[in-house]
This record gives C-alpha cells, sequence and structure tokens, in this order.
C-alpha cells in the first residue's frame, strides 16, 4: 500500500437485532434498554406466533382472499367440485348468521350460514343455482341474531342486518342513509402504467389532497374529475406524489375520512373502485406516486354501517368497555392483541397496495395507537414517556407487522407515521428496535408556525429559535416537513395566508390594490414556507391550495353551518387569475419545488447554521452546497452582506422571494451574480458579498 493510498477502514459492527440497536444513533437510550429488548420481544413473539400458524406474515395478511365474496369452489351433488361465490365471515359471538340481499329476496331464513370452531360462518352460493340472481352489483348484507345483552349490560343484541367485514363496495341512498353491500366482482382492471420508481436524491414532496372538496363547484367531487382536472395541476406545481385522505368508506363526510366503516371499500360517494384506479393509473402515468391515508387507530360507532358490536359483543374488533371507546374522537377502539383483528387490518394493509397500486401510506393517529392515555394533553418532554405503563404494546406490535407487510409487498411502499410525541424509533428498522416506518412527520414544525403568528409579531421572531425549533429533528430518521396541512386550516382554525392577511384577503389581493397587510402578508408567507422547506426535513408536504394561499379555512357541510359546501371547496380560479396575488404565491411554490429538483435539497444532510443576528433579523444556513440568507427585518435591508460560500467559485440567485414574479418588488437586479473572493469567512475559506431586501431571502448557489 503507498502512503497515497487512504487508511483502510474496517467495516461498521452490526447494529444489535435484540430491539437494542436504536442506542447505536442515540446513546440516551442505554437506560431503557431492558424496555427496548422488550417490546421487541413483543414483536417476535407475535410474529413467531402468525408463521407457526400460518406459515408467513405474508400468508397471514390474505384475509381479503378467503373472507367476504370470493370466487371458488364446493362441492356439489355427488361430491363433484363446482364453481360458485362464497362468503365468509368472522363473527364468534353471533348464534346466527344468514345473506340476504336482492338475490333472494331479504328473506333471512333463505340462505344461513354455517360456523365452524373459529367463529367463521359461511355460506356457498353454486353457479348451478345462483348465477343469474346474485352478480356482480347485486345488493346484499348479512343478517345477524345475536344473543341479547345481559341485564345491565350497554348494547344492541337481538337481531341486525349488517355490511359484511370485508365487503368492497358500499353505497347509500342520496340522503347517506339505508347503506348496503354490493358484490363487487368486475373484469380485471387493465393497469396502462407501472408506478413511479424514483432515486435515491428524490425526495418525496407530497401534495395533501381530499377528492371531495378538490372541486371549485359546492359539491362532492368525485375520483373522474380529480384525474382529470386536479392531477395535472399537482403534476405542473412539481409535486411528485400525491397524498389522498378520506379514500376508505365512511358513513359522514364531515368526518373527513376519519370515522372509517368499511376498510376495504372505496368511498362510493366519490366513484366506483375502477374510477379509483384509473385516477392510481393516471397519476402512475404523470410520474406520481400516490399515498392512501390509512386510518387503523379507530373506527366509526355506527351499527349500520361499520363494525362495531358486529357479533352482539363490544368486544369482537374493539377493546369490551371503557377502553374501547376513544374519548375524543368518539370512536371505536381496536384491540391489537387479537389474531382475527390484526387480520383484517395487516389483510387491509396487503389489500390496498396489490387491488389498487398505492405506493403507500400515511398512517393515521400513530399518537393515539402508542398510548393507553392517547397522548391526550400530553407534554412528551422525557424519554420515560417513551417506555412504561402508559404504552399499548399490543398496538406498537401491529404498526411493526403493518410496516412489515407492506415492504414485503412492495420494496418501494413508502410508510410515513403521523407522531405528535416523538416516540423514539418510529422511522427506523424494525431489525434495529424501531416501527419500521420510512418517514415520520414533523408535526411540531405547522404548530410553531401557528402559535408564533398568534401570539408575536413577526419583528419579535428569534432567528436561533425559528433555526433550531425546525431543524429539531430526531437523528437518523427521515422527516416529512411542513408549514401547514389539513389540520391547520380546519374550521376552528385558519390557513398561514389567513392568519396573516385575514379580511384584507378579501378586498385586496389584486395586484393593482395597495396594502401594508398583504405585501407584508405575502413575504412572510413565502419565507415561512422557504425556511421550513430548507430546515424542516428529508421530505415535503403541502395541503392542496395552501401554496398559493388559498383564504378562509375548511369546513365540510354539517348541521352548524346549514350544510354548506362553501368551504368544503378549492378556489383554482384565485390562483389562475393573473390579476390576483395567489398566482404569485402559485408560482413561488413551483420554483421552491424545482429548487429541491435541482439541487435535491431535502434529500441533503441537515442545514448548517453559518450566522445568526438576532438584532438585525438575519438568518444565513447552508444545505446542499446552497445558502439561504433570510431578512426577516421589517424594514432594514442587508446591503453587502458577506457570507462565506463552500467553494471558490461565482454565485448566482437561484432563488429569491423577492422576484416580481412572486409578489416581491424587484429589489434585487434580475441574473445577478456574485463574485467569490478570496475572505475566510463562516468557516469557509471564501465568500460573497450580497444584498437582501427587508422581509425577503435569496439562495444563491453555484449555476
Amino acid at each position: 500500500m503507498s502512503p497515497t493510498d487512504p487508511t483502510p477502514r474496517s467495516a461498521p459492527a452490526p447494529l444489535p437485532t435484540d430491539g437494542t440497536g436504536l442506542i447505536g444513533l442515540d446513546a440516551w437510550l442505554k437506560p431503557f434498554a431492558p424496555a427496548l429488548r422488550l417490546r421487541h420481544a413483543n414483536y417476535r413473539r407475535r410474529l413467531e406466533q402468525i408463521v407457526e400458524t400460518e406459515g408467513s406474515l405474508l400468508n397471514f395478511a390474505r384475509g381479503h382472499e378467503h373472507f367476504g365474496f370470493t370466487r371458488g369452489q364446493a362441492a356439489g351433488p355427488g361430491g363433484k367440485m363446482e364453481p360458485g361465490l362464497w362468503y365468509r365471515e368472522w363473527a364468534p359471538g353471533a348464534h346466527y348468521l344468514s345473506l340476504v340481499g336482492d338475490f333472494n329476496q331479504w328473506d333471512r331464513g333463505a340462505n344461513p350460514m354455517v360456523r365452524d370452531p373459529f367463529g367463521v360462518w359461511s355460506t356457498f352460493l353454486p353457479d348451478r343455482v345462483y348465477a343469474g340472481r346474485i352478480a356482480h352489483g347485486s345488493k346484499v348484507k348479512v343478517h345477524v341474531a345475536n344473543p341479547f345483552s345481559p341485564a345491565g349490560k350497554s348494547g344492541p343484541g337481538g337481531h341486525s342486518d349488517r355490511i359484511p367485514a370485508y365487503i368492497r363496495r358500499v353505497t347509500f341512498q342520496p340522503d347517506g342513509s339505508n347503506a348496503a353491500g354490493e358484490v363487487w366482482l368486475p373484469p380485471e382492471y387493465q393497469w396502462k402504467h407501472t408506478p413511479p420508481v424514483f432515486g435515491k436524491d428524490t425526495a418525496l414532496r407530497i401534495y395533501e389532497s381530499h377528492t371531495g372538496m378538490a372541486q371549485e363547484h359546492e359539491r362532492v367531487g368525485t375520483f373522474a374529475e380529480f384525474e382529470q382536472e386536479i392531477l395535472p395541476r399537482i403534476a405542473r406545481a412539481g409535486y411528485n406524489t400525491v397524498q389522498l385522505m378520506a379514500v376508505q368508506e365512511h358513513p359522514y363526510y364531515g368526518s373527513f375520512g376519519y370515522h372509517v366503516s368499511n376498510f376495504f371499500a372505496v368511498s362510493s360517494r366519490f366513484g366506483t373502485p375502477e374510477e379509483f384506479k384509473s385516477l392510481v393509473d393516471a397519476a402512475h402515468g404523470m410520474g406520481l406516486k400516490v399515498l392512501l391515508d390509512l386510518v387503523h387507530s379507530h373506527s366509526v360507532k355506527n351499527t349500520v354501517e361499520g363494525l362495531a358490536w358486529f357479533d352482539g359483543t363490544d368486544h369482537q374488533y374493539f377493546h369490551a368497555g371503557g377502553r374501547g371507546l376513544h374519548p375524543a374522537w368518539d370512536s371505536m377502539l381496536f384491540d391489537y392483541s387479537k389474531p382475527e383483528v390484526l387480520r383484517l387490518l395487516l389483510s387491509n394493509v396487503r389489500y390496498w397496495l396489490e387491488e389498487y397500486h398505492v405506493d403507500g401510506f400515511r398512517f393515521d393517529g400513530v399518537t393515539s395507537m402508542l398510548y393507553l392515555d392517547h397522548g391526550l394533553g400530553k407534554v412528551f418532554t422525557s424519554y420515560d414517556d417513551y417506555f412504561g405503563g402508559n404504552i399499548d404494546h399490543d398496538a406498537g406490535v401491529y404498526l411493526r407487522l403493518a410496516t412489515e407487510v407492506a415492504h414485503a409487498v412492495r420494496p418501494d411502499a413508502v410508510c410515513i407515521a403521523e407522531d405528535v410525541s416523538g416516540m423514539v424509533g418510529i422511522a427506523r428498522p424494525v431489525s434495529e428496535g424501531g416501527f419500521g416506518f420510512d418517514y415520520r412527520l414533523a408535526m411540531g414544525t405547522p404548530d410553531y408556525w401557528i402559535k408564533i403568528i398568534k401570539e408575536r409579531r413577526d419583528e419579535d421572531w428569534s432567528m436561533g429559535e425559528l433555526f433550531h425549533t425546525i431543524s429539531n429533528r430526531r437523528p437518523g430518521e427521515d422527516h416529512i416537513a411542513y408549514a401547514e396541512s389539513h389540520d391547520q386550516a380546519m374550521v376552528g382554525d385558519k390557513t398561514i395566508a389567513f392568519r396573516l392577511m385575514d379580511a384584507e384577503m378579501y378586498w385586496k389581493m389584486n395586484k393593482a390594490s395597495q396594502s401594508l397587510i398583504i405585501d407584508r402578508g405575502i413575504a412572510l408567507h413565502k419565507l415561512i414556507r422557504l425556511l421550513t422547506f430548507f430546515l424542516g426535513g428529508e421530505g415535503w408536504l403541502s395541503f392542496m391550495g395552501n401554496e398559493f394561499g388559498h383564504p378562509e379555512w375548511v369546513d365540510f357541510p354539517r348541521e352548524g353551518n346549514g350544510y354548506s359546501y362553501k368551504h368544503a371547496r378549492r378556489q383554482w380560479s384565485l390562483a389562475e387569475n393573473p390579476s390576483l396575488r395567489y398566482e404569485q404565491l402559485g408560482a413561488f411554490d413551483r420554483a421552491l419545488q424545482a429548487l429541491d429538483e435541482r439541487y435535491h435539497v431535502l434529500r441533503s444532510p441537515a442545514a448548517v447554521m453559518r450566522q445568526c443576528y438576532e438584532h438585525e433579523k438575519r438568518l444565513v444556513v447552508e444545505r446542499a452546497g446552497l445558502i439561504l440568507a433570510v431578512n426577516l427585518h421589517p424594514t432594514a435591508s442587508a446591503p453587502d452582506w458577506r457570507v462565506g460560500i463552500p467553494r471558490g467559485a461565482d454565485q448566482a440567485g437561484v432563488l429569491n422571494t423577492d422576484e416580481p414574479e412572486y409578489g416581491g418588488h424587484s429589489l434585487i437586479a434580475a441574473g445577478q451574480r456574485y463574485p467569490w473572493q478570496p475572505v475566510e469567512w463562516d468557516t469557509h475559506g471564501q465568500s460573497v458579498q450580497i444584498y437582501v431586501p427587508a422581509r425577503s431571502a435569496l439562495v444563491i448557489g453555484v449555476v
């Protein structure tokens, strides 16, 4: 070996596989090694039980191929196998089930089902008898005769007609009543496009969307309209991923899709399953990944449409008694210790990936799942909060199994955790003791923005606090950064744009108007999004319309607003009107996405602070070889501002919030270049001098 050869290095030692691998990333976890081993052992024990009985985890996650309505065979007259339709249902507490529908004139005694020793009921409908009577689209329910509830116990008991648990299609009357399942066995959908494959440098830039409220009309939008009108907008805006909310069937539109009743059914209010497949297919053709908002944290209480009291007990799918009720969400809580609950939910993960070709999930309500108190009103300030008696270990096991199933079905499947608690290891591999998610939402950032906008003048914002709050995240875990999502825009709250400009937006968003409030709001809106984008994570998310400063709030039709759709829509015409300033905010957001596309900002190592001047309200940050210089001062510009650069090369502006195209004042000359100087600055051996106007920011780099 010559003296110029690099010093040989031994391969890093493999991380432990007993659940303590996380300690290699975070030494503060050392005192919790026993707790880490215990939670990993719980997972391994459940996995081994599944493998022992089912052969593999993936075999276990095939409930949708067995339960509900499936094509198959059974012994007919003379013992000869004949084709037909199977229907199976798990209802261990019931004492009688029968299949009813339009095929048998809803006769509850015509098609009784047979129970096996495990509480699974079944009936076979041979084509020989039923080919012309029950077919694709036939309306069906299952009649369940339950033991009457014991005296003094709550629960419906008695007899009821229910929607099958694994049903793939549910329809309602126009007024939302009289839900019925449908046998859904259409011709196989012919996919035209394969899912896009992203390289390691390509970050997720997620456009969070809701199909129903995506139209400008005051009504419920459809999958077909979303495919034709909204997907092209998302692609043009520079996003590469669409996250769809409220796809799983839910009886109440105003729940925003979070009170799911039928986990395998696409919401019929938006269209058919084939129309949803067409939407996903079209998105893939545009290079967009499609993520599903997956709600496995709770379920609707409804006994007509949902799973509650299905077999006459309160503990079939859910915890019995008070533990089975979410105190804040008015919904039912799954008992993740039960094998058939795990089968239902894990099969659901596999189903959406295989049947609809979605590219992954944003798991809703993970914090609520992880903690016995659901994290309600809790401030997580200590590592002790992540271990001990408040942890729902069964829910933690389920989450690990779910991410393992997703990645076994699709190695490139994306799993994002909505966890506000900062639970250690959420976005680390299960083999290390983590939960297996690919990303976690950086949920503290939007809360921080709302807090300081409400409580402080921007003149009083701390530059150091801004940097440290937005960039603070668990090391080694990828985060999705965002300044605001649907949560911050829901009724009772406001979008960032509306908080900054409020009623002035009704009258002064015309480019010809003069308003200091609008000027301030436009400037801060851009700076807030730029800072969050640059500092906040390894991926990005924005709720539809927020990128162009959609005014007001989101509110679904309900009794309290006269069942109005006024706030359950998106006013695209605002952003597409060249005389309005919404267009300028939309243009800036497109430039933000293009910045990542060109320089891979989001997938680069975390940003490093180079300068922080509180009195002058200046901040300099370096990431991806770029320098971001922010001047948050309300009145004082920053001339001859010296900043260090990582390379001895002339710099150019690659993003300037003061561009007139973005609603700025054009105080920086177009095409401005910055000659490098051999002056040491900011730990670099060279620097440049720049000019940044008040309430604006400049990103420079080698072009």
